[in-house]
Formats: C-alpha cells, structure tokens, sequence
C-alpha cells in the first residue's frame, strides 16, 4: 500500500492565468487507488468566448467541439462533487490549483482538499532528468504514452504514472511500506540536497509503522 488514495488532474485552459480573464476549456482527471487506476473523469466545457489560435494549435481543442461542450460551471459543479474531499496532486500544481480555485468560487465551492505537485516532486527524486516536463519525465521513466499531450485526460494519466514510480521509488529506497500524502507534500518543500536526509531521519522515526504517525492522519 505504497500510498493513499490520490486524483491527479490537469486542465487546459484559454490562457496562463484566471486573473487575466482565462478559463478552462476541458478537465481530465484520475482516481488512483493501489497503485492503480479505478476511475477517471473527462468533460470539455465552453468557456463563453472564442478560444484563441495558438490554444486551438496546442491542444487541438477548436471552438466548433468547445461551444457544443456544456458551460464552465456545469462541468466544475459535477467535478466538485467527483472529487469530494480526496487528496489532488498535478504536474505544475500551482497552474491547476489557480483555475480549480477561481472555477470552484464561482459555483459558490471551495476547495479544502490538500495538494501536491510532481513537478517539484520530481526535481528532488530525479535530479539527473534533463528538465521535468511531463513529456521529459515520460520519456526519461519509460511510462507508456501514445505521444498525446496537452489533453487533459492524457496529461492526468501520465501524472498518474509518474506519482505512482516516485512513490514505489520512495517505498523502495527507504524500505517504506507505504508513503503519506502529507510526506510528499513535505519533501516538496525541502532543498533537493537535503531530501534524502530528512527521508532517512524519517524512515528511521516511523519506519514499520507509519499508519500510526501524524504524517499519515
């Protein structure tokens, strides 16, 4: 049980940021229980205004599939309540976490679910990785891909394969039984040089036990 249950998500957007006026134009997302996938959850959604050429470029999301597409706030509503309360973890974390917020605000949600980003996760687990993009980190694990990116099922379904190897890397290295989501959320915050030893001095506090620490509550 090398970890507890996760959804990995990613959207794509008309935009770099919702300060500006950007919204999403589709969700994708995956329940990972296990070290396994057991259910995922896809919707484009109309954002109200013409998306922009360079996004329909980089997607393949044109305007003629977003405006049959249901509105922002139908989708979101639904994704709310998909989501529940579960633990989120996304590549470049802060990016979906700024939409999540602003879409959930405006159907009068709010998102208490904790977060956590495998980009910085990888940039302490793979140092050696030419960069941590998700298509780098793809190519440089060996995680399957059909060579779709920039969907946001896509996306979340390779984020979903990169959490899972760092957490059965973490699991292996440091003779884990399992790795707490608050754990990951905690080395993401700490130099890359000083991981491995705040992970030793861990596994040798908790180790054989972890289910018992405040880590794992």
């Amino acid at each position: 049980m090398p970890s507890p249950a996760v959804i990995v998500l990613d959207f794509e957007t008309t935009g770099m940021s919702p300060a500006y006026g950007d919204r999403p134009i589709e969700v994708g997302a995956v329940r990972i229980e296990h070290d396994r996938i057991v259910d995922r959850f896809q919707e484009l959604m109309n954002p109200g205004f013409t998306i922009s050429w360079f996004i329909e470029s980089l997607t393949g999301i044109s305007n003629d599939l977003v405006a049959e597409a249901p509105p922002c706030e139908e989708v979101m509503t639904r994704f709310a309540d998909w989501i529940g309360e579960t633990p989120l973890v996304a590549h470049n974390a802060g990016f979906d976490r700024k939409f999540l917020d602003a879409e959930l605000a405006l159907v009068g949600r709010e998102r208490t679910n904790p977060m956590a980003c495998t980009v910085l996760a990888a940039r302490r687990l793979y140092p050696e990785s030419p960069n941590h993009k998700l298509a780098t980190l793809v190519s440089h694990l060996g995680i399957f891909t059909d060579g779709t990116f920039h969907r946001a099922l896509a996306d979340a379904e390779m984020t979903s394969h990169l959490w899972i190897a760092m957490t059965d890397l973490l699991c292996s290295r440091y003779n884990l039984s399992e790795i707490p989501f608050a754990l990951m959320q905690e080395m993401t915050r700490i130099g890359r040089r000083k991981v491995d030893r705040f992970l030793r001095g861990y596994t040798e506090l908790h180790a054989g036990n972890p289910m018992e620490t405040a880590w794992s509550r």
